[in-house]
């Protein structure tokens, strides 16, 4: 008897062609699965799809989309103890490439079918759910800076050039950090607060790997004094997430916590698993253990 899975499938996505990689998704996983594909479009979020999936009795929920779909979905999917596939269609794909995840399309079909599954936490960020990231000042003025239409044309090449253009103009602003053991007061040009980060998540790499399942958020509040010592930081940011070798500087700090609310003075830009959603406060809380993926075996 054939495993009765739900395809949640963005065809705005990505760069790649929609019609060719559902095709694709359909050749791999339908000898082998009762799929049933729920479009995504105007109209319906992905959170209602989501339930729709949960409703029709779905043994395994399938996601093919960035983060920002992965994200919206796991409203929904937090605390189920249904199994996640993931299904990589994003301009960054942080969260599968966070989990080892292959990012090719068939690859990624094949480990939904052979793969394991692996339970990983959440995290509630103002109300909503999180499963990479949060950011506050540089990267989410970045992303704010990328438009759709970059994205589309030039894929991680587009945040690269956003982002050297903000480091350029280094823009601090007065951060207050509250956890339930700490009360930190600084100037900052960044604080990024992460629940999984991949290797490309530049500034969440103070600490030597981000662990998606320790029940536990990593912060990192990066402060350099000077565009100089901006690039530096960013530069050993960059290796400690390709090398899992920690950062060790002045100008960044780094701890975890459950649980984290910032302030800022002035207001700053903030966004959500690569999407902007307006402005700080931010209040955070990790919800362990609360999220099944199927990851490779």
């Amino acid at each position: 008897m054939f495993t009765k899975a739900c395809l949640i499938f963005n065809p705005t996505a990505g760069q790649g062609d929609p019609v060719e990689e559902l095709v694709k998704i359909r050749e791999v996983l339908e000898p082998k699965l009762n799929l049933d594909i729920i479009p995504s479009h105007k109209g319906i979020s992905t959170l209602e799809l989501t339930q729709q999936a949960i409703s029709k009795d779905a043994q395994i929920i399938l996601i093919a989309g960035g983060d920002g779909t992965i994200s919206s979905a796991a409203e929904a999917l937090i605390g189920i103890k249904i199994p996640v596939g993931i299904i990589p269609r994003g301009t960054v794909n942080a969260f599968a490439k966070a989990l080892n995840m292959p990012i090719d399309i068939k690859a990624a079909c094949e480990t939904i079918l052979s793969g394991k599954p692996r339970i990983v936490d959440t995290a509630i960020c103002n109300g909503k759910p999180m499963i990479v990231l949060t950011s506050i000042g540089l990267e989410a003025d970045t992303i704010k800076q990328t438009n759709r239409k970059l994205k589309n044309y030039f894929g991680m090449l587009a945040f690269i050039i956003a982002g050297i253009q903000e480091l350029r103009k280094l823009k601090t602003f007065k951060t207050y950090i509250e956890t339930e053991s700490k009360i930190i007061n600084c100037q900052a040009v960044a604080v990024t607060i992460a629940n999984t980060a991949a290797s490309t998540s530049l500034l969440a790499h103070s600490p030597a790997g981000v662990i998606a399942d320790d029940g536990l958020l990593d912060v990192t509040v990066f402060a350099p004094r000077n565009q100089k010592n901006a690039f530096f930081a960013a530069y050993n940011l960059l290796r400690s997430g390709f090398t899992s070798d920690a950062t060790i500087r002045d100008d960044i700090q780094h701890f975890r916590t459950n649980y984290v609310k910032v302030k800022t003075e002035p207001l700053q830009q903030v966004s959500l698993d690569g999407d902007s959603i307006g402005i700080t406060n931010v209040e955070i809380n990790c919800v362990p253990q609360s999220l099944t993926v199927l990851v490779p075996a």
